[in-house]
């Protein structure tokens, strides 16, 4: 459905404006809000963005879900600062969309009402608090190297706002490692607590990046927009030929079987993980998507009165602005 609509969008556009367009994207040019745009560009990027937003802002909650349960203080303030920067990264990447001339509050409502998605990883529970060491090492590794290279998309201000966000993350993926170390290194108990969240998580990881190019529907067309600059397998490819010597560094193991080293593409074969089961994922069926959308579905319905008590202040110094004039 959604290719129909760029499809047709595409046809409705002056093919002169869209030659001059694909003109600047090829020159490295960065778009701009008040610059002319594909109406298909502008709704790519919503969608793009606008579920980029939803999963910096839904990421918090199974983590979230061990801030009172963390074995330490320091442990607590460090999970508590993390939370603290998603939520930040969600607020930067919705005044992005908001720039395509969508609201916040429209997007959400997409979120709820199913027409907007998550990232699949956070339909996962998190059942330990070595999740929390897998979910800082590998999700956010892996969304390293979804996001910096969205430092160099054509939108601006989506390259802008990766540009914070990518280097907060990389604290992210360090403090996960780090309580990783703690865990591999700590009791036989503690130890086998990292394998069953690296175990649990290392394929959800894999489904980060979308599926193989081949069966991408969006790939080809964001990147001629130069949206994404690499394609989904290449970057699955980093990601595991990056993360297998840090595992061996752990101690611990891969669940793949399959995985070797391949000499002539100097870097690791491994097993694809379970399409049918990211798509089921994507459709709302996860082990926590219900449960996501029902924590997201409680905080629009407990935020009524803030919103309706800020458009009420906005409209009272509408009138006063008004009324001194």
């Amino acid at each position: 459905m959604y290719a129909q609509m760029i499809q047709s969008d595409a046809a409705q556009d002056d093919p002169e404006k869209l030659d001059a367009f694909q003109r600047r994207i090829d020159a490295g040019e960065k778009v701009e809000p008040k610059d002319w745009m594909p109406e298909a560009y502008r709704k790519t990027l919503i969608r793009q963005i606008g579920q980029h937003a939803h999963s910096e802002i839904v990421g918090q909650l199974p983590e979230g879900n061990w801030i009172t349960r963390a074995p330490s203080l320091e442990r607590k303030t460090i999970l508590l600062a993390k939370l603290q920067d998603e939520a930040g990264h969600g607020l930067y990447l919705y005044c992005a969309a908001e720039t395509l001339g969508i609201s916040r509050d429209e997007l959400t409502e997409m979120l709820l009402d199913g027409r907007m998605k998550f990232s699949s990883i956070f339909a996962y529970p998190t059942l330990t608090w070595a999740d929390m060491g897998a979910i800082g090492w590998l999700v956010d590794g892996a969304a390293i190297l979804n996001q910096v290279p969205l430092q160099r998309t054509s939108y601006g201000p989506y390259a802008r706002a990766m540009v914070r966000i990518c280097k907060e993350e990389s604290f992210h993926q360090r403090q996960g490692f780090d309580i990783m170390m703690k865990m591999a290194s700590g009791t036989d108990e503690q130890k086998r607590m990292a394998q069953d969240a690296l175990d649990r998580f290392w394929y959800p990881s894999l489904m980060m990046f979308g599926p193989s190019d081949a069966e991408s529907v969006h790939s080809e067309q964001s990147m001629a927009w130069k949206i994404k600059i690499n394609g989904n397998d290449e970057l699955r490819q980093k990601f595991v030929d990056q993360t297998v010597p840090q595992t061996e560094y752990l101690g611990l193991t891969i669940p793949d079987g399959h995985l070797s080293w391949n000499e002539e593409k100097a870097g690791y074969d491994f097993s694809q993980p379970d399409w049918t089961e990211f798509f089921d994922v994507l459709r709302g069926n996860g082990p926590a998507s219900a449960e996501r959308i029902e924590a997201r579905q409680q905080a629009w319905n407990d935020g009524v009165w803030v919103r309706e008590a800020r458009l009420a202040h906005a409209a009272k110094k509408q009138a006063a602005k008004v009324a001194a004039q």
